[in-house]
Protein backbone atom coordinates (compact mmCIF):
# COMPACT_ATOMS: atom_id res chain seq x y z
CA UNK A 1 0.00 0.00 0.00
CA UNK A 2 1.14 3.34 -0.98
CA UNK A 3 1.32 5.77 1.98
CA UNK A 4 2.84 9.54 2.11
CA UNK A 5 5.04 11.50 4.69
CA UNK A 6 2.77 14.42 5.85
CA UNK A 7 4.41 17.36 8.23
CA UNK A 8 2.17 19.32 10.35
CA UNK A 9 3.69 22.53 11.38
CA UNK A 10 2.05 24.05 14.43
CA UNK A 11 2.40 27.65 15.26
CA UNK A 12 4.52 26.65 18.13
CA UNK A 13 7.43 25.80 16.43
CA UNK A 14 6.76 21.63 16.74
CA UNK A 15 6.62 19.53 14.08
CA UNK A 16 5.27 15.98 13.77
CA UNK A 17 5.35 13.50 10.68
CA UNK A 18 2.62 11.61 10.20
CA UNK A 19 1.60 8.73 7.78
CA UNK A 20 -1.04 8.84 5.11
CA UNK A 21 -2.12 5.47 3.26
CA UNK A 22 -3.60 5.61 -0.25
CA UNK A 23 -6.61 7.24 -0.38
CA UNK A 24 -6.55 8.69 3.22
CA UNK A 25 -7.88 12.19 4.32
CA UNK A 26 -4.94 13.87 6.12
CA UNK A 27 -7.84 14.24 9.26
CA UNK A 28 -8.21 10.67 9.49
CA UNK A 29 -4.37 10.17 9.27
CA UNK A 30 -3.72 12.37 12.17
CA UNK A 31 -6.53 11.01 14.24
CA UNK A 32 -5.28 7.39 14.11
CA UNK A 33 -2.12 8.59 15.16
CA UNK A 34 -3.42 10.31 18.13
CA UNK A 35 -2.98 13.86 16.63
CA UNK A 36 -6.13 15.85 16.69
CA UNK A 37 -6.51 18.33 14.44
CA UNK A 38 -9.35 21.05 14.49
CA UNK A 39 -12.57 19.45 12.97
CA UNK A 40 -16.04 19.73 13.24
CA UNK A 41 -17.94 18.55 10.33
CA UNK A 42 -15.68 16.59 8.44
CA UNK A 43 -18.03 17.11 5.40
CA UNK A 44 -16.11 20.40 4.01
CA UNK A 45 -18.80 22.78 5.17
CA UNK A 46 -17.57 24.55 8.30
CA UNK A 47 -13.99 25.19 7.54
CA UNK A 48 -12.64 24.36 11.05
CA UNK A 49 -9.73 21.98 9.82
CA UNK A 50 -8.48 25.27 6.93
CA UNK A 51 -4.47 24.62 6.62
CA UNK A 52 -2.18 26.04 4.04
CA UNK A 53 -0.15 23.46 2.09
CA UNK A 54 3.62 24.70 1.62
CA UNK A 55 4.81 21.55 -0.44
CA UNK A 56 2.78 18.35 -1.94
CA UNK A 57 0.16 17.54 -4.21
CA UNK A 58 -3.05 16.57 -2.96
CA UNK A 59 -7.33 16.11 -3.87
CA UNK A 60 -9.66 17.79 -2.04
CA UNK A 61 -12.42 15.83 -2.65
CA UNK A 62 -15.16 18.98 -1.57
CA UNK A 63 -15.63 22.00 -0.27
CA UNK A 64 -18.22 25.10 0.45
CA UNK A 65 -17.77 28.34 -0.23
CA UNK A 66 -18.81 29.13 3.33
CA UNK A 67 -15.84 26.87 4.17
CA UNK A 68 -13.36 28.01 1.73
CA UNK A 69 -13.18 30.29 -1.39
CA UNK A 70 -11.81 29.02 -4.78
CA UNK A 71 -9.40 31.80 -4.78
CA UNK A 72 -7.94 30.37 -1.03
CA UNK A 73 -7.64 26.42 -3.07
CA UNK A 74 -5.54 28.39 -5.32
CA UNK A 75 -3.50 29.96 -3.47
CA UNK A 76 -2.62 26.81 -1.64
CA UNK A 77 -5.42 26.76 1.36
CA UNK A 78 -6.67 23.35 2.44
CA UNK A 79 -9.52 21.76 4.41
CA UNK A 80 -7.57 18.51 5.84
CA UNK A 81 -10.89 16.50 6.22
CA UNK A 82 -11.12 16.57 2.38
CA UNK A 83 -7.53 16.71 1.74
CA UNK A 84 -5.86 13.11 -0.04
CA UNK A 85 -2.31 13.44 -0.19
CA UNK A 86 -0.72 12.63 -3.70
CA UNK A 87 3.19 12.92 -2.41
CA UNK A 88 4.89 13.67 0.52
CA UNK A 89 3.21 17.29 1.93
CA UNK A 90 4.17 19.86 4.26
CA UNK A 91 1.37 21.54 6.16
CA UNK A 92 0.91 24.89 8.17
CA UNK A 93 -1.59 24.14 11.09
CA UNK A 94 -3.11 27.70 12.12
CA UNK A 95 -2.83 25.94 15.97
CA UNK A 96 -0.48 24.81 18.61
CA UNK A 97 0.78 21.30 19.01
CA UNK A 98 -0.90 21.09 22.43
CA UNK A 99 -4.23 22.52 21.53
CA UNK A 100 -4.43 18.75 19.00
CA UNK A 101 -3.46 16.72 21.75
CA UNK A 102 0.45 16.08 20.82
CA UNK A 103 4.17 17.33 21.72
CA UNK A 104 7.46 17.00 20.27
CA UNK A 105 8.28 13.21 19.73
CA UNK A 106 11.55 11.93 22.18
CA UNK A 107 13.03 9.41 20.33
CA UNK A 108 16.43 7.50 22.27
CA UNK A 109 19.95 7.70 20.71
CA UNK A 110 22.88 6.17 20.68
CA UNK A 111 26.78 7.92 20.58
CA UNK A 112 28.52 6.44 17.54
CA UNK A 113 31.36 9.08 17.03
CA UNK A 114 32.26 12.78 17.97
CA UNK A 115 34.96 14.14 15.98
CA UNK A 116 36.75 17.33 16.81
CA UNK A 117 36.65 18.88 13.81
CA UNK A 118 38.56 21.94 14.56
CA UNK A 119 38.94 24.21 17.71
CA UNK A 120 36.04 25.50 17.88
CA UNK A 121 33.38 23.16 16.52
CA UNK A 122 32.52 19.10 17.19
CA UNK A 123 30.54 16.32 15.04
CA UNK A 124 28.67 14.11 16.95
CA UNK A 125 27.21 11.04 15.40
CA UNK A 126 24.16 9.18 16.59
CA UNK A 127 22.16 5.79 15.86
CA UNK A 128 18.42 6.74 16.53
CA UNK A 129 16.05 3.84 18.13
CA UNK A 130 13.57 5.19 14.81
CA UNK A 131 13.53 7.33 12.14
CA UNK A 132 12.65 10.99 13.58
CA UNK A 133 10.45 12.93 11.07
CA UNK A 134 11.95 16.34 10.61
CA UNK A 135 12.05 18.96 7.57
CA UNK A 136 15.87 20.01 6.06
CA UNK A 137 16.84 22.54 7.99
CA UNK A 138 14.89 22.15 12.02
CA UNK A 139 16.63 21.11 15.26
CA UNK A 140 16.16 19.04 18.18
CA UNK A 141 16.72 19.58 21.97
CA UNK A 142 19.40 16.89 22.56
CA UNK A 143 20.14 15.54 26.82
CA UNK A 144 23.82 15.94 27.78
CA UNK A 145 24.23 12.70 29.52
CA UNK A 146 25.16 12.85 33.40
CA UNK A 147 23.91 16.80 33.72
CA UNK A 148 20.07 16.40 33.15
CA UNK A 149 20.20 19.60 30.90
CA UNK A 150 19.78 19.73 27.42
CA UNK A 151 20.97 21.93 24.76
CA UNK A 152 19.60 22.29 21.03
CA UNK A 153 21.08 21.77 17.34
CA UNK A 154 19.87 21.54 13.96
CA UNK A 155 20.51 18.05 12.05
CA UNK A 156 23.34 18.35 10.00
CA UNK A 157 21.92 15.39 8.16
CA UNK A 158 18.86 14.49 5.75
CA UNK A 159 15.67 13.46 6.94
CA UNK A 160 14.51 9.74 7.27
CA UNK A 161 17.19 8.07 8.67
CA UNK A 162 17.75 6.29 11.31
CA UNK A 163 21.44 7.97 12.00
CA UNK A 164 21.54 11.74 12.77
CA UNK A 165 24.75 14.13 12.68
CA UNK A 166 25.43 17.25 14.18
CA UNK A 167 27.59 19.99 14.01
CA UNK A 168 28.82 21.88 17.24
CA UNK A 169 30.25 24.86 18.25
CA UNK A 170 32.72 24.36 20.91
CA UNK A 171 32.28 26.53 23.92
CA UNK A 172 34.62 26.35 26.53
CA UNK A 173 32.88 25.44 29.31
CA UNK A 174 29.59 24.40 27.95
CA UNK A 175 27.66 21.60 29.21
CA UNK A 176 27.94 19.96 25.96
CA UNK A 177 31.41 21.13 24.65
CA UNK A 178 32.66 19.59 27.94
CA UNK A 179 31.05 16.36 27.85
CA UNK A 180 32.25 16.31 23.49
CA UNK A 181 35.20 17.21 24.41
CA UNK A 182 36.21 14.96 27.69
CA UNK A 183 33.54 12.22 28.40
CA UNK A 184 31.73 11.01 25.79
CA UNK A 185 31.80 7.65 24.38
CA UNK A 186 30.46 5.41 21.77
CA UNK A 187 27.59 4.00 23.52
CA UNK A 188 26.63 6.56 25.55
CA UNK A 189 22.68 7.08 25.38
CA UNK A 190 21.11 10.50 24.80
CA UNK A 191 17.63 11.60 24.25
CA UNK A 192 16.17 13.61 20.99
CA UNK A 193 12.99 15.60 21.49
CA UNK A 194 11.61 17.42 19.01
CA UNK A 195 11.90 18.31 16.10
CA UNK A 196 11.01 22.10 15.69
CA UNK A 197 11.67 25.36 14.23
CA UNK A 198 10.14 27.04 11.34
CA UNK A 199 13.73 27.05 9.46
CA UNK A 200 13.21 24.86 7.36
CA UNK A 201 13.60 24.67 3.27
CA UNK A 202 10.73 25.16 1.42
CA UNK A 203 10.12 24.54 -2.21
CA UNK A 204 12.64 26.21 -4.62
CA UNK A 205 10.74 27.99 -6.82
CA UNK A 206 13.07 30.61 -7.68
CA UNK A 207 17.40 32.00 -6.76
CA UNK A 208 18.22 30.78 -3.35
CA UNK A 209 20.35 33.03 -1.19
CA UNK A 210 21.81 30.91 1.85
CA UNK A 211 23.96 32.23 4.84
CA UNK A 212 25.64 30.50 7.08
CA UNK A 213 28.27 32.27 9.97
CA UNK A 214 30.30 29.14 11.65
CA UNK A 215 28.30 26.35 12.86
CA UNK A 216 25.15 27.79 11.30
CA UNK A 217 26.17 25.52 8.41
CA UNK A 218 24.57 22.58 10.06
CA UNK A 219 21.03 23.29 8.85
CA UNK A 220 22.02 23.71 5.11
CA UNK A 221 24.10 20.74 5.02
CA UNK A 222 21.02 19.00 5.76
CA UNK A 223 19.03 21.08 2.82
CA UNK A 224 22.40 19.66 0.52
CA UNK A 225 21.76 16.20 1.68
CA UNK A 226 17.89 16.43 0.66
CA UNK A 227 18.63 18.44 -2.48
CA UNK A 228 21.39 15.93 -3.97
CA UNK A 229 18.73 12.90 -3.75
CA UNK A 230 15.70 14.60 -4.88
CA UNK A 231 17.79 17.91 -7.37
CA UNK A 232 16.93 21.07 -7.53
CA UNK A 233 16.33 23.61 -10.94
CA UNK A 234 17.09 26.94 -9.56
CA UNK A 235 20.36 28.11 -8.79
CA UNK A 236 21.84 28.22 -4.79
CA UNK A 237 24.42 30.56 -3.76
CA UNK A 238 25.62 29.40 -0.39
CA UNK A 239 28.22 31.99 1.23
CA UNK A 240 29.70 30.05 4.29
CA UNK A 241 31.49 32.65 6.40
CA UNK A 242 33.64 32.08 9.46
CA UNK A 243 36.61 33.44 11.84
CA UNK A 244 39.81 31.74 10.35
CA UNK A 245 40.30 28.75 7.90
CA UNK A 246 40.26 26.10 10.11
CA UNK A 247 37.08 26.83 11.13
CA UNK A 248 35.94 25.74 7.55
CA UNK A 249 34.64 22.54 8.66
CA UNK A 250 32.97 20.06 6.93
CA UNK A 251 33.49 22.28 3.36
CA UNK A 252 35.03 19.21 1.62
CA UNK A 253 31.64 17.60 2.20
CA UNK A 254 29.90 21.21 1.00
CA UNK A 255 31.86 20.59 -2.14
CA UNK A 256 30.76 17.18 -2.56
CA UNK A 257 27.06 18.04 -2.08
CA UNK A 258 27.28 20.79 -4.13
CA UNK A 259 28.69 19.13 -7.28
CA UNK A 260 26.06 16.15 -7.11
CA UNK A 261 23.42 19.20 -7.14
CA UNK A 262 24.92 21.20 -10.28
CA UNK A 263 23.13 23.97 -9.74
CA UNK A 264 25.61 25.59 -5.97
CA UNK A 265 27.87 28.18 -5.73
CA UNK A 266 29.82 28.32 -2.49
CA UNK A 267 31.71 31.03 -1.26
CA UNK A 268 33.37 31.31 1.95
CA UNK A 269 34.09 34.46 4.26
CA UNK A 270 37.03 34.67 6.73
CA UNK A 271 36.65 37.50 9.32
CA UNK A 272 40.31 37.36 10.58
CA UNK A 273 42.54 40.11 9.09
CA UNK A 274 45.43 38.10 9.37
CA UNK A 275 44.42 35.33 7.36
CA UNK A 276 45.35 34.68 3.61
CA UNK A 277 41.79 34.45 1.72
CA UNK A 278 40.27 36.04 -1.20
CA UNK A 279 37.77 37.49 0.79
CA UNK A 280 37.76 38.78 4.35
CA UNK A 281 35.88 41.02 6.42
CA UNK A 282 32.28 39.87 6.97
CA UNK A 283 29.59 38.22 4.92
CA UNK A 284 27.44 41.82 4.71
CA UNK A 285 31.31 43.15 3.11
CA UNK A 286 29.95 41.03 -0.34
CA UNK A 287 26.40 40.52 -0.50
CA UNK A 288 25.30 42.73 -2.92
CA UNK A 289 22.02 43.52 -5.10
CA UNK A 290 22.91 40.97 -7.58
CA UNK A 291 23.36 38.62 -5.04
CA UNK A 292 19.28 39.12 -4.44
CA UNK A 293 18.51 38.99 -7.78
CA UNK A 294 17.04 42.44 -7.70
CA UNK A 295 14.92 40.92 -4.88
CA UNK A 296 13.74 37.46 -6.71
CA UNK A 297 15.13 34.77 -4.55
CA UNK A 298 14.36 33.15 -1.19
CA UNK A 299 17.09 33.83 1.19
CA UNK A 300 18.09 31.47 4.50
CA UNK A 301 20.21 32.74 7.00
CA UNK A 302 21.68 30.71 10.12
CA UNK A 303 24.25 32.32 12.46
CA UNK A 304 24.46 34.15 15.65
CA UNK A 305 22.46 37.31 16.75
CA UNK A 306 24.69 40.18 15.23
CA UNK A 307 25.15 38.60 11.97
CA UNK A 308 21.10 37.98 11.08
CA UNK A 309 20.76 41.74 12.31
CA UNK A 310 23.64 42.95 10.08
CA UNK A 311 22.44 40.84 6.96
CA UNK A 312 19.09 42.69 7.91
CA UNK A 313 20.28 45.88 8.17
CA UNK A 314 22.27 45.17 5.16
CA UNK A 315 18.98 44.82 2.78
CA UNK A 316 17.70 48.14 3.82
CA UNK A 317 21.02 49.65 3.29
CA UNK A 318 20.50 47.77 -0.48
CA UNK A 319 16.85 49.00 -0.74
CA UNK A 320 16.30 45.39 -1.79
CA UNK A 321 13.84 42.37 -0.15
CA UNK A 322 13.50 39.53 -1.52
CA UNK A 323 10.62 37.55 -1.77
CA UNK A 324 11.11 35.48 1.31
CA UNK A 325 13.73 35.83 4.25
CA UNK A 326 13.95 32.73 6.95
CA UNK A 327 16.41 32.99 9.81
CA UNK A 328 17.63 31.16 12.55
CA UNK A 329 19.39 33.05 15.34
CA UNK A 330 21.31 30.52 18.01
CA UNK A 331 23.12 31.92 21.15
CA UNK A 332 26.36 30.22 22.54
CA UNK A 333 23.61 29.09 25.68
CA UNK A 334 20.68 29.12 24.42
CA UNK A 335 18.18 25.80 24.73
CA UNK A 336 16.27 27.15 21.89
CA UNK A 337 16.10 28.79 18.53
CA UNK A 338 14.76 31.71 17.38
CA UNK A 339 13.46 31.57 13.84
CA UNK A 340 11.39 33.61 10.90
Amino acid sequence: MTSYNVALNFEDGVTRVIQCDDDEKVTDAAFRQKINLPMDCRDGVCGTCKCFAEKGTYELEFYMDESMSDEEAEAGFVLTCQMIPESDCVLRVPTSSAACKTAPEAVEGEVLAVETLSETSFSLKLKLAKPLGFLPGQYVNVTVPGTGQHRSYSFSSAPGGDEATFLIRNLPGGVMSSYLGAQAKPGDQVTLTGPMGAFYLRPIERNQLWLAGGTGLAPFLSMLEQLAELGADQPIKLYYAVTRAADLVELDRVNALAEKIGNVTVVTVLAAEDEAHDRKGFVTDHLSAEDLCDGDCDVYLCGPPPMVDAVRSHFDTLGVAPVSFHYEKFNPTETSAEAA
